[in-house]
């Protein structure tokens, strides 16, 4: 069955190469196409074009399709081009005539476009909750760690003195920034395009400020063009605002590859966390950071897929937005697996606290010595001269107390001002 059909048959090779995997990726939408159609149902209802028992009945059928959908008893087989017109099926072949009237006023475009406004709505929903809890655990961790000196690097080489609780609370500042994005792809998405028809509105004297109330939108997209093309638009905006989160988490599943290496050694992971080798029986191999570094540098590439799919489309419809789907679907399940295996693994995670036993490491110290000597009055560049003196002579002793007092530094973290930071912005809509 396909909305479109008018009694002239297509082609089976036109079928398949146009359907694609559409109705695998479609039965993702199943449960917001059936929470679009209920709020149309009772919008037509209301302008008069069904009457009260065709509503009723409409409501009544499309719950059960819902209830089905939940229960995970909805299928799309290949005789349906997508789950539209598998839902219609269900209704027409339950109601006859007044399942056929679920589609007046609407046309399949605006019925994805619901669908997925209100898909990525949820999404989003769903990704700042799993961000926030890797946020509260890695305050968790900086407040538990705040103490132990871990050594800071620049250009890979020893640079200056860091600490556990400044690397974990550094991270979990930086997914503020994430979580700022995320709040403003959600506003994005918050825009009920329902009505928008075939991107030029519709003769019906349909009501979409009632269907933005029944779907929970907090504004209507006015504008019938503009709602068509946020098409594709609407995606772009998530895509970034993931591939922020996406550039968080592989950075720090860099860090954590890095810092477990034997050449390294900052922490280690217990053996149920990690991976061993076929013929090496001392590997412990960070196998979950890896991928969570792979998968998210491929979410890294999504937004610039969507714009080459989507670059320079003239307004309206056009085919080339199915393949949207492809992409952005699995990115969002992989990126939330990403944040919440990153949660799984690190709340194990074990650090060392004898890193500074190795005498490499007494150079961390060396701009604080430094320091110490200007603060007693030695102009800066002579100070700089004697601790460099110090260090070619092999006579350079480090004290490596640190007294880092600004805000944000090693020994005043600021861990309250940043969890009262994430919580002003999750809390906001």
């Amino acid at each position: 069955m396909k909305l479109w059909e008018k009694g002239i048959p297509t082609d089976q090779k036109i079928d398949l190469f146009t359907v694609g995997n559409d109705r695998e990726l479609d039965l993702v939408l199943a449960k917001y196409d059936a929470l679009g159609s209920i709020a149309h149902a009772k919008m037509l209802g209301k302008i008069n074009i069904l009457t009260e028992k065709e509503t009723t009945d409409l409501v009544l059928a499309l719950e059960d399709i819902l209830a089905q959908i939940r229960q995970g008893n909805f299928t799309i087989e290949d005789t349906f081009e997508d789950v539209h017109s598998k839902i219609e099926y269900l209704l027409t072949e339950k109601l006859g005539e007044a399942g056929k009237k679920i589609h007046t006023a609407r046309s399949r475009n605006d019925q994805v476009l619901v669908d997925i406004h209100l898909y990525l709505k949820e999404e989003i929903t769903s990704v700042k909750k799993l961000t926030k809890e890797l946020f509260d655990l890695l305050i968790l961790l900086s407040k538990k760690h705040e103490n132990v000196i871990l050594p800071g690097y620049t250009h890979l080489q020893i640079a200056m003195p860091s600490s556990f609780g400044m690397w974990f609370s550094a991270y979990a500042e930086l997914l503020i920034d994430d979580m700022v994005l995320l709040n403003a792809a959600q506003k994005i998405v918050d825009q009920n395009p329902l009505g928008s028809a075939a991107g030029y509105g519709s003769s019906f004297p349909i009501d979409r400020t009632f269907t933005t109330q029944e779907l929970g939108f907090s504004v209507l997209k006015y504008n019938s063009v503009a709602a068509q093309m946020s098409r594709g638009k609407a995606e772009k905006t998530v895509s970034f605002a993931f591939s922020g989160l996406a550039a968080t988490l592989s950075k720090l599943a860099m860090d954590v590859c890095l810092y477990m290496s034997q050449n390294f050694n900052f922490i280690s992971l217990p053996n149920h966390l990690t991976t061993g080798s076929s013929i090496m029986p001392h590997k412990k191999n960070p196998d979950v950071f890896e991928l969570i570094r792979a998968k998210c540098n491929k979410i890294q590439a999504l937004p610039y897929e969507i714009t080459l799919l989507t670059n320079n489309l003239p307004s309206g419809y056009h085919r080339d937005f199915q393949l949207l789907k492809e992409g952005l679907f699995p990115a969002i399940q992989n990126l939330k697996s990403c944040l919440e295996i990153a949660c799984f693994s690190l709340k194990d995670i074990q650090v060392n606290t004898t890193i500074l036993d190795d005498k490499k490491y007494d150079y961390l110290f060396t701009v604080d010595n430094l320091n110490e000597l200007v603060q007693q009055g030695i102009p800066f560049r002579d100070a700089y001269k004697i601790i460099a003196t110090q260090i070619e002579d092999g006579n350079y002793e480090p004290s490596k107390k640190t007294l880092h007092t600004h805000e944000g530094s090693i020994n005043n973290l600021c861990l309250e001002e940043i969890v009262l930071k994430m919580e002003s912005f999750f809390l906001r809509h």
